[in-house]
């Protein structure tokens, strides 16, 4: 903590130049030997984003809005209610017995999975997008109906793959909520899943925000190791995400470019 006085100006804050860059807390204010009153608000309701997040459910109809013209199949996990999800994590790896009979089995080369994790908001505003994208970028893959889990975790992606008969997953998840960001989302990419598959066998995207990784960004960088994926036959330690950068680093609004479908060809390692 510093000790700038609550009535510094902006201009006499050497701090300033640091919070420009970062969303996290630096060189807070003091009156006194306490922190600000600004400072001890602004946490408290960051704090209270964070928790309003976890409990948060899926907005139905506005996701199946979202993700048309697809339609969404709509499961749930075997946790019944969301304090029993929070408090089993085991229950939200597993599809309900019930939901497996609405997965229609095909010739799927990828499947989508929304989760609502930890926060279901940061899945309801950037999943979609995501979706749409991916989808633009491999428009000869067979990609089956989205599905909508119901207080999910990540493996649940490999019992709804399974169901379906989906060579690959991508599980779009709300990630746990923090003090600057209670709307992060993560992506878990797996090759051939299955019931009991390991962690080590999926590659993650994390940090798909509005101040963090943009969607176009993430869609290159999935959609690369989607394709790399297809050609090596595996996902996880075995493969590095190595995709092209839309723009060099630091490059303003870098996140929000246009990028095109790219092309069907398989890529070499």
């Amino acid at each position: 903590m510093s000790d700038l006085p609550e009535t510094t100006s902006t201009a006499s804050d050497p701090w300033q130049k640091l919070r420009d860059l970062t969303r996290a807390r630096i060189g807070l204010a003091r009156t006194g030997n306490a922190q600000t009153t600004r400072d001890v608000l602004n946490f408290q309701a960051a704090h209270a984003m964070a928790r309003d997040a976890v409990h948060m459910a899926f907005d139905l109809d506005g996701l199946r809005h979202d993700l048309a013209p697809a339609a969404p199949l709509i499961v749930s996990s075997a946790a019944p209610d969301r304090t029993t999800y929070l408090s089993r994590p085991d229950l939200g790896r597993s599809l309900a017995p019930a939901s497996k009979e609405l997965l229609p089995r095909g010739d799927w080369d990828l499947a989508f999975v929304l989760a609502d994790g930890l926060s279901a908001q940061a899945v309801m505003q950037q999943g979609p997008a995501l979706f749409h994208a991916c989808r633009r970028a491999l428009p000869a893959w067979r990609i089956a109906p989205p599905v909508i889990a119901l207080r999910g975790r990540v493996a649940i992606g490999d019992d709804i793959a399974e169901a379906l008969g989906a060579r690959m997953v991508a599980v779009l998840i709300g990630e746990r909520p923090g003090l600057s960001v209670p709307n992060s989302m993560g992506v878990y990419l797996t090759y051939n899943p299955a019931p009991g598959c390991p962690d080590s066998r999926r590659n993650c995207l994390s940090n798909i925000h509005l101040h963090g990784l943009g969607i176009d960004e993430a869609c290159v960088k999935l959609v690369w190791l989607m394709r790399e994926a297809q050609t090596l036959n595996l996902t996880g330690v075995g493969l590095k995400e190595r995709a092209p950068q839309l723009s060099a680093p630091g490059t303003p609004d870098a996140s929000h470019q246009t990028i095109a479908p790219t092309p069907e060809k398989r890529d070499t390692p």
